[in-house]
This record gives C-alpha cells, sequence and structure tokens, in this order.
C-alpha cells in the first residue's frame, strides 16, 4: 500500500490526494502542547472538486479564496495532526459565492468529520474536563462541534427521507430553566420511545406552536395524548397546534395544588393562634409542617404523633390534610372509581369550610376536571418529562462555558435524542 493512502486512513479522510507530510512546532510542552504537530497537505479528489460548500452542487469557479486552510484532524499518536488544503471559492446559483465544499469536513468547519464525531462520542461518556485536556481544545469548541454533528445528523434523516416526528401519538411537554435571568427551553419528549423530540429556547404559546408548525397538520391529527402540568401557555398552544388530543394533567402538580392549599390552612391556623396568644398551640402548627406534607408512608414515629395530636386537637387542619391524602389517593385508584372518587373530593372541598380547598375544588371542576379524568383514565403522567429535565438540569451544568444556548440543545439532543454516533473507523 502506498505511503499516501497510509496517512488518509491515519487522519480519518477520505476522497482526497496526499501531496505532502511535514512536522511543525505546534504550542509547547509546557504549555499542555505535544511540541509538534503533523501537517499534511491534500488536495480532494477530482470529483469533489468545484462543489458549493453548502448544497454539493457543482458551480463554476470564483477565485482561490484565501490561500490554504487548515483543519484539525486525529491525532497521530501522541501528535495533534491538521490537514492542509487550498480553499477555492465557487459561485452558487443557491446560495451565491462561497467556499467550495471538502469530503473531510463540514461546510464552515475547522476540524474534519473524523474529529467532530470523535468529539461528539467523547462528549456522551466523559466529563468536560477530560474532553477538552485529551483533545487539546477549549470547552466552547467543543460545544460548537456537538451542534455541528447534530444539525448533521438531522439533515442526514431528513435526506434518507427519515422523520423522528413520525408515528408519535403521545407526548409530554413542560419547561425548564436553565440559566439565570429568567431563561428556559422547552422540551417535548415522546412517552413510546421515552426520548427527547424536540427543544426550543423560550417558555411561551409561540414557542411551542414552532414545534406543532414542524409536526404539520398531519401528524398532528396523530397525537392523541400530551401530559402537562396546569400551564395555561402549553393548554393554549396544545389546543391549537392538536385541538383533537387530549390532555393529561400531572397528577404530581394536581397534589402539589393540594399541598398548597394546606399549606395555606397551616399558615392561617398558625397565625389565629400567636392572635389569640395561643403561643404552645402556633408552636405545634409550625413545627408539624413536614409531618403534613410528607406521604404517610414516610413519616416517622414522632411525626405520626404530631398527626395524632392534630386530629386531636385542630379539626381544621386535620381536615384540610385529609383533603390532600385524599386527593393523592384518587390518582392512586386511577379509572372508573378514581374518576367516582374525584367527584366526592369535589363535593367534600367544596363543603370543607376551608377556603383555599373551595377555591381549589371550583377551579378543578372549572378548568381542569376532563384533563384530570384523561389522566385516571390512560395513566399518563409527567414523570418521564421530569426525569428528562432531572438529566437536562446535569447537562446544564456540564455544559457550563458553551457560548451559547444552540450548543447546549445539541449536547442535550446528543444525550436524549436516541442519536447513534460512532466512533470514526468503526462503521
Amino acid at each position: 500500500m502506498r505511503s499516501k493512502r497510509v496517512w488518509a486512513g491515519l487522519l480519518g479522510v477520505e476522497q482526497v490526494v496526499v501531496e505532502s507530510v511535514r512536522v511543525e512546532p505546534f504550542g509547547s510542552v509546557v504549555d499542555g502542547g505535544a511540541g509538534a504537530a503533523v501537517v499534511v497537505s491534500v488536495r480532494p479528489a477530482a470529483w469533489w472538486r468545484g462543489r458549493c460548500g453548502r448544497c454539493q452542487r457543482r458551480c463554476v469557479g470564483y477565485d482561490a479564496g484565501r490561500g490554504p486552510r487548515r483543519w484539525r484532524t486525529l491525532d497521530v499518536g501522541t501528535r495533534p495532526a491538521f490537514v492542509e488544503a487550498p480553499a477555492p471559492r465557487v459561485r452558487c446559483p443557491q446560495h451565491g459565492v462561497t467556499v467550495a465544499a471538502v469530503p473531510w469536513a463540514r461546510h464552515g468547519a475547522g476540524h474534519t468529520r473524523s474529529f467532530d464525531d470523535l468529539v461528539a462520542w467523547f462528549a456522551t461518556r466523559l466529563a468536560k474536563t477530560a474532553v477538552a485536556r485529551l483533545l487539546r481544545i477549549g470547552w466552547d469548541t467543543v460545544g460548537a462541534i456537538i451542534a455541528r454533528v447534530m444539525a448533521d445528523a438531522d439533515a442526514a434523516v431528513a435526506a434518507g427521507g427519515g422523520d423522528r416526528l413520525d408515528g408519535v401519538t403521545r407526548i409530554g411537554i413542560d419547561e425548564i430553566s436553565y440559566k439565570r435571568g429568567h431563561k428556559y427551553l422547552t422540551v417535548v419528549v415522546d412517552h413510546a420511545t421515552r426520548r427527547v423530540l424536540w427543544l426550543a429556547e423560550g417558555r411561551s404559546k409561540s414557542t411551542l406552536a414552532q414545534f406543532f408548525a414542524l409536526l404539520g397538520p398531519q401528524r398532528a391529527a396523530r397525537i392523541e395524548l400530551v401530559s402537562a402540568d396546569g400551564a395555561d401557555w402549553i393548554f393554549n398552544a396544545v389546543r391549537e397546534g392538536c385541538h383533537h388530543a387530549d390532555i393529561c394533567l400531572d397528577p404530581f402538580h394536581v397534589v402539589k395544588w393540594a399541598g398548597d392549599a394546606l399549606d395555606t390552612v397551616r399558615r392561617q391556623v398558625w397565625n389565629t393562634a400567636r392572635r389569640d396568644g395561643s403561643t404552645e398551640s402556633a408552636k405545634q402548627v409550625k413545627n408539624a409542617r413536614w409531618a403534613l406534607c410528607k406521604n404517610p408512608d414516610r413519616l416517622t414515629d414522632r411525626q405520626r404523633a404530631k398527626l395524632a395530636s392534630i386530629a386531636a386537637t385542630n379539626q381544621p387542619l386535620y381536615r384540610a390534610y385529609l383533603l390532600k391524602e385524599q386527593l393523592r389517593e384518587v390518582f392512586a385508584v386511577g379509572g372508573t372509581a378514581g374518576a367516582a372518587l374525584l367527584d366526592r373530593w369535589l363535593d367534600w372541598a367544596a363543603r370543607s369550610q376551608l377556603r383555599p380547598f373551595t377555591e381549589l375544588a371550583r377551579k378543578i371542576r372549572t378548568y381542569f376536571r376532563g384533563d384530570i379524568l384523561n389522566t385516571l383514565t390512560h395513566r399518563l403522567s409527567n414523570g418521564l418529562i421530569e426525569a428528562t429535565n432531572t438529566k437536562i438540569r446535569l447537562l446544564t451544568r456540564i455544559a457550563f462555558g458553551f457560548k451559547s444556548v444552540d450548543a447546549l440543545i445539541a449536547l442535550a439532543k446528543l444525550h436524549l435524542g436516541g442519536y447513534q454516533i460512532e466512533l470514526p473507523g468503526r462503521t
């Protein structure tokens, strides 16, 4: 085998003609560099020349560009390596004057495809410090590379006739904060495949409308169930984007409403006891917060004793506690029995003489009863998307140093979107 062909294989580049190989100074040993780098001068194979870097269409030449360019590629042993080649420009009928395509790198990239794919594979398995040190690149560069790889993967799926959104019938929608200053991502997951379908910056009806616009009327018509919390912007966007779909209200958020109502009653009882001069009673109510909020099966003996004392001495507060637990039982039972239990709970809460619960009952009966019935029937919750959000929070910490939210979105898609990034040379 000719040595030039060997060099092309070592560097992970294809469709090239190797012209020369040389060693040049690179960084310093003190700075963590290798001291020298391998530079391989190449030119694209004849049939690759004169193509638009964006659409790969053959075009007429325009000029020689700004001279030779370099692309970082796979290391040769312990030495960093670069591919060097001319970068002429062509005139594309669609994209105008642009740099000609090269077979070894994505358009506008400073790294070869093999190097990009290696970075993306490592990013899902190593800590950011290890990736940056191993590959001798900055962490913000990692973010830019991941964004390129994900965009290329999506384009490849579309070009191959694939459709990541096809066949989706049950989705979950939620938002997650990724930065201080009320910076949010909207997240959509597929309950069937348990993967992230779509992410976008923002938390509003218009943001979510972008997903339904991407989905299109035909695919939106196949959506049967949508799990969500009680956010108005999600409900409004779903009713406009796929109005025939049933919304399943997340049980955790409904029970949280009851927990908030219980805490409001507790504070009211505490304030009343303080005003009446019942210092001991006020102290008992204040210290019972966790006993009232926790699930019964997680109570300690001391907390059980506090609940028993409240049951004996403070009927309004204990009634509020029972209302909260009874609403939790509605979702535990589910189905037709759960629906009947929900109606009885609404009647009980409405006549409980506890204002926070009478208001909650009115809110549920007016706006959310049908959505809760859907949840009881289909047993669909936001548990999957909450678990996904927990993983995204971890990725947000990992992505600290990325300069754009697009890089964070790409990292989340890479980890959670079901993409299969292969190591160079393994396919």
